[in-house]
Formats: C-alpha cells, structure tokens, sequence
C-alpha cells in the first residue's frame, strides 16, 4: 500500500490558509524502546523542565498555531488540549514521559523536538487511498487511545475511507501502532507558518528511515 495522499476541506482551508502537513511512511519493527531512545526522551524533557514553565507552554509559537487553530475551528483548547501541548505540561508539571514502544516514543521525540502535533499510525490500518484534513462535526463518532469517546465537533480531524481516525489531541485505536505494525505513517501539522517543513522533515530523517514524504498546502502538494 502507497502512502494516501491528501486532501485539504475548503472550508478548513478558508480558516486556516497558511496550514500544511507533512507526510511520510516508513519501515519499522515495533519493539521495547531502546537505551538511546530512552536517554534521548529523558534528556529532551529535562531542557524542557528546565527552560519552559507551565504558563508559558502555550506561548511557544508552534503550540500557539496549533490553539490558535482550535479556536477557528470552533473547540476550547483549553479542555482538549494538542497533544504536544499534554506532553509539555507533563514534563513541567514532574510526571515525566511515559515510554510505549520505541515507535510512538520516536514520535513523541519529533513532536516536542518541533512543537508540532504529531501522529504515527500504522499505514495498512488506514482505508482508502486518500485522507482528508477537515473539521468534526456534532455527533460524529470518535474514540480516543486511552480516552473513550471524544467530542470532536469543532476540532481538526483527519478522515479516511472509514471515517475520522486521527485528531491533534488524540488520535484513534482503529489505525493505532500495534507489535504487528510493519509500516508506518506519519502526519505533522504545521498550523505556524514560520516553522520550516525542511527542518521538521530533517529531524524525522534523523529519527525514522523515512520514505514517501510529502508537503501539502491548502492549494494541493508542495514543489
């Protein structure tokens, strides 16, 4: 299965015009993370703790984008909150990162590395050929890794062939990492358009054997 390629609602579109996403897949072997991954997460979080405190999180431009974002599309940020954001709070607040699999804790690494939202999903879960980045609708079903059911009306979502399988605050079980994953895909939202893609898709080349990667603006794939 190719990568999906991606589609950006009009109406998503309107409110945010300078909104990209990056994509990539690549090949990976789900196991326990390693030392170096582990040392990496521990050391990644104390600059953090050391250097941002709580009130400032959402000041930090990339997180700003990302509520920014929130709001035009019609959901408090404040109650669900980006993911990246949750991960900053809890490294200031001393609850340190917990630690999943050496895929999702890679992922974890790239989001507080650029401040983007992150997701990383397993690419043969995903229906279709095509994903789209639009907005929830009242009453559409969604639930949450670790969450149960979410309220995603007014909140950037992410569909496929199957319906909505990924938010910036959480994404869903249906297309989650699992030990049989072989082939990963990922999404990073750039809702700030002072963060460099080029820069962003470096620190995942660093992290991942990354291959298929895209750029996407509202006006369709980037040169």
């Amino acid at each position: 299965m190719n990568a999906p390629v991606v589609k950006i609602d009009p109406h998503f579109a309107g409110l945010l015009p300078d909104y990209r996403i990056v994509t990539f897949s690549a090949p990976v072997k789900v196991a326990d993370a390693s030392s170096e991954i582990r040392a990496e997460m521990e050391a990644l979080a104390a600059k953090i703790a050391a250097n941002v405190a709580l009130a400032d999180i959402n000041k930090i431009p990339a997180v700003a984008a990302t509520r920014r974002a929130y709001k035009l599309c019609g959901k408090d940020p404040n109650r669900y909150r980006p993911s990246q954001e949750q991960l900053m709070r809890r490294i200031v607040r001393g609850l340190g990162l917990y630690s999943v699999n050496n895929v999702v804790d890679l992922g974890n690494i790239l989001s507080l590395s650029t401040g983007c939202s992150v997701g990383c999903f397993d690419l043969d879960k995903i229906e279709g050929d095509a994903i789209t980045v639009g907005i929830g609708q009242a009453g559409e079903p969604y639930e949450g890794i670790g969450r149960g059911p979410i309220n995603i009306e007014g909140m950037p979502v992410l569909r496929d062939a199957a319906g909505a399988f990924a938010t910036p605050t959480s994404d869903s079980p249906r297309t989650a990492i699992s030990d049989n994953t072989v082939r990963l895909f990922t999404t990073m939202h750039l809702f700030d358009p002072s963060v460099a893609a080029q820069d962003v898709i470096a620190t995942a080349t660093r992290l991942f054997a990354i291959e298929d990667c895209h750029i996407y603006n509202v006006n369709g794939e980037m040169a």
